[in-house]
């Protein structure tokens, strides 16, 4: 193998590794939208939890068996 074989062998490497790199970069954003996406509806979440908590929503009745049990 000469140097320029070598040479070219180096960067097809190099070409792939950065291909390689920016699809990685582009999964991790994509997740960390989703963290985001998820976090924000967690939040969300927890604020209707507490505001029914809070506005007395939850009746004693609710932790009781049905009926028909």
């Amino acid at each position: 193998m000469n140097d320029e074989e070598r040479m070219t062998d180096i960067e097809i490497k190099i070409a792939r590794q950065e291909d390689l790199v920016e699809t990685l970069n582009q999964l991790v954003y994509r997740q960390q939208q989703k963290i985001d996406e998820l976090a924000s509806m967690c939040a969300a979440l927890a604020r209707h939890v507490k505001d029914a908590s809070s506005a007395g929503l939850e009746s004693a009745g609710a932790h009781e068996r049905p009926p028909h049990y």
